[in-house]
């Protein structure tokens, strides 16, 4: 399993274009793709999911992935989550 720690560093969090940003790339992979904040686990390829979870700039949050992808799907989720858009 792949784990990082991200700082949200945009200035509106994951709002709807960044959560449909995120939701469109973590599809992409069969691996599970799970951001951790707090104690709540969101589901990166559930756009319902992304957007309840309520991530604000500067929030961290741990970045789970596991697959047969994992790799390739994390290197990708994480340079989007370092450079989402405002």
């Amino acid at each position: 399993m792949y784990e990082e720690k991200i700082t949200i560093q945009n200035q509106s969090g994951l709002h709807a274009r960044p959560a449909s940003e995120l939701v469109e790339v973590s599809s992409k992979y069969d691996s599970d793709i799970i951001l951790v904040h707090e104690d709540d686990e969101i589901n990166a390829k559930s756009i319902i999911s992304v957007l309840s979870g309520g991530i604000l700039p500067g929030m961290e949050v741990l970045l789970q992935v596991e697959g047969s992808d994992e790799q390739e799907a994390a290197q990708a989720v994480s340079a989007l989550l370092h450079n989402l858009p405002d």
